[in-house]
C-alpha cells in the first residue's frame, strides 16, 4: 500500500527505509567504542529531522538597517532545538557553541512527554521534579537531539563548550564522548563557581561546575594562547650574566617512541655521569646541536657506542627498536681537567644552553630563552608550569579559580544591572567565563551560537 510501511515483529523491513533511516541504522550498528544507553534513545536519534523552523516575519518598530541587514538578523522565540533548525543555513559555519542546558535540579526544567513523537508540539510540558524516578532518561532524551543539531551546526574546526553541574556530569560526557568521539574531547573545566561553603551538602560543599569541551576534529580545532603575565615574564633573570633572560627548562620532551634516535646518554663534564631522558621522553633537540653545546664547556665531546641498548630500551618502553644503533655523548678531555675547564665556566659565565645546575651537578637542563617564548600561555592546571615548548595545546582537566572565571554571585550582579532584579534567575553565568571561553575557542571574525536556560518560572530554553 502506498505511504504505508510494513513491519515485522513490529520493526520496518530495511527496504522500506529511506536512505537517511538506512544510514542511522548502519552507523548505530556500525559505531565501535561504549555507548551509553537509555530508554527512548532509539527514538530520539532521530527527532531532530522531524523539527520544523519557525515562521518568520518582519516587525517593521523593531527592524533596523538595510534590506541585507534585515535578512540577516534574526529574534527566535521558541525551543532552541527549534532555534538551531531555524538557522540550518548555518550548519557546517559556526565556530564555536556554548550553551548552558538545563541542570536536572528537579526545579529547573519541564518536559512534555508528547515531544518524544513530536518535538514541534507547542506544550511546555509538566515540570520534571527531583524525585521522578524517570528524570534521568528523560532529560537526556530532550537533550540528545539538541547535542546531534550542535554538532551539525559546528564548521569542521568548530568547538562546542557546555555547561553542567555534577548531577548531570557523567551522562552528558558519555553522550558527547558518543556523539563527538572521545579523541575530540579537549577538556573538562573546572570553575570555581564561590568561594564560600555552602550548605546544600551533607558530606562537602558545592563550590564548583563544569564546562565540557567537546571538538568537531581535534586535529583541526585550535586553543589559542592567554596574554602572557607580567608574573610570568618576571620569571625569566641572568642569573649567569647572560645578556639574554632565560628560565631554567626540561632538557627533555614527550614521545620517546617516535624519536628513538634523541634518546641516547649525555655524560656530565662535572661529574662523568651519564644521564638518560626519563621513561618515555627524548631529549628536546638533536644529538648535533646538544654536542655544539655541550663543547661550549670548554672541553671536547665525542659520540661513542655505549652498548647501551638496555638502558635506551627502558625509556622508550615496549617499542623499542633493537636494530636501531644510537651513540651517546662522552667526554673525550680526561675527566679531571674538564672538569677544571667547566668550573671556569660555571664561574665566569655565560653558560652553554645545555648546562647541569647551578653548581654543575645535577641533570641536563635547557635555558629556555624569554624572546623565544610563544606570545601566550597554555590553558592548563594554575599550579603547573604556564611556558611550554614544542607541546601540543591542550587543556586536559583544567581548573579555574573565581578570579580568572568569576562566580555566580558576580553573573546576578551583571544581569541585576542590566535589566533589573526581578529577572527570576537565581542562578547566572559570569561574562567573565564565557569571555575566557570565547577567547580560546573562537577566532575574532568567528561565529558564536548560544543557549541558555529559562528562568525557573518559565519553560525551557530559548536562544542560540
Amino acid at each position: 500500500m502506498s505511504g504505508q510501511v510494513v513491519q515485522v515483529n513490529g520493526a520496518p523491513r530495511l527496504e522500506d527505509l529511506s536512505r537517511d533511516e538506512l544510514v542511522e541504522l548502519l552507523e548505530a550498528r556500525g559505531e565501535g567504542g561504549i555507548h551509553i544507553d537509555f530508554s527512548g534513545k532509539a527514538n530520539a536519534r532521530k527527532l531532530y529531522r522531524r523539527v520544523r523552523p519557525r515562521v518568520g516575519r518582519t516587525v517593521k518598530k523593531y527592524s533596523v538597517g538595510s534590506d541585507a541587514d534585515l535578512a540577516r538578523n534574526s529574534l527566535i522565540e521558541g525551543d532552541n532545538l527549534q532555534a538551531m533548525a531555524t538557522l540550518f543555513r548555518e550548519r557546517g559555519q559556526v565556530d564555536l557553541i556554548l550553551t548552558d542546558p538545563p541542570y536536572n535540579t528537579g526545579n529547573d526544567w519541564r518536559y512534555n512527554d508528547r515531544w518524544e513523537e513530536d518535538p514541534n508540539d507547542p506544550g511546555i510540558g509538566e515540570w520534571v521534579r527531583e524525585d521522578d524516578g524517570a528524570r534521568h532518561t528523560k532529560w537526556m532524551r530532550f537533550m540528545w537531539p539538541r547535542l546531534q543539531m550542535m554538532e551539525m551546526m559546528l564548521k569542521p574546526t568548530g568547538v562546542l563548550a557546555i555547561c553542567i553541574d555534577y548531577r548531570e556530569l557523567f551522562r552528558l560526557g558519555q553522550m558527547l564522548d558518543e556523539l563527538f568521539g572521545q579523541a575530540n574531547r579537549l577538556g573538562i573545566i573546572n570553575w570555581q563557581k564561590s568561594y564560600a561553603p555552602r550548605a546544600d551538602n551533607r558530606h562537602v560543599s558545592t563550590a564548583t561546575e563544569y564546562v565540557l569541551v567537546y571538538a568537531k576534529d581535534e586535529e583541526r580545532a585550535k586553543t589559542v594562547l592567554l596574554p602572557r603575565s607580567e608574573e610570568m615574564d618576571a620569571r625569566y633573570k641572568s642569573p649567569d650574566g647572560d645578556p639574554r633572560l632565560w628560565k631554567s627548562g626540561d632538557a627533555s620532551g614527550p614521545k620517546a617512541k617516535t624519536h628513538q634516535g634523541m634518546v641516547f646518554g649525555i655524560q656530565s663534564p662535572f661529574t662523568g655521569e651519564i644521564s638518560y631522558p626519563p621513561q618515555g621522553k627524548c631529549w628536546r633537540d638533536e644529538q648535533k646541536q646538544i654536542l655544539v653545546w655541550l663543547k661550549q664547556w670548554g672541553c671536547e665531546f665525542e659520540l661513542k657506542d655505549l652498548k647501551d641498548a638496555e638502558k635506551r630500551a627502558a625509556v622508550v618502553g615496549p617499542d623499542f627498536d633493537e636494530t636501531r644503533k644510537v651513540k651517546g655523548v662522552v667526554l673525550k678531555t680526561p675527566l679531571d681537567e674538564a672538569r677544571d675547564q667547566a668550573e671556569r665556566v660555571l664561574e665566569a659565565g655565560p653558560w652553554p644552553r645545555i648546562f647541569f645546575g647551578v653548581k654543575g651537578e645535577g641533570r641536563p637542563q635547557r635555558k629556555n630563552y624569554l624572546e623565544e617564548v610563544k606570545q601566550g600561555k597554555v590553558p592548563v592546571t594554575f599550579w603547573a608550569d604556564e611556558d611550554f615548548y614544542d607541546e601540543p595545546v591542550a587543556t586536559g582537566s583544567v581548573s579555574w579559580t573565581h578570579d580568572v572565571s568569576g562566580h555566580s554571585q558576580t553573573g546576578i550582579n551583571e544581569l541585576d544591572a542590566i535589566v533589573g532584579d526581578d529577572h527570576g534567575f537565581k542562578t547566572v553565568k559570569p561574562l567573565r567565563l564565557f569571555e575566557r571561553i570565547i577567547q580560546l575557542w573562537c577566532p575574532t571574525d568567528g561565529l558564536v551560537g548560544t543557549r541558555s536556560r529559562a528562568p525557573e518560572r518559565r519553560a525551557t530554553p530559548c536562544s542560540t
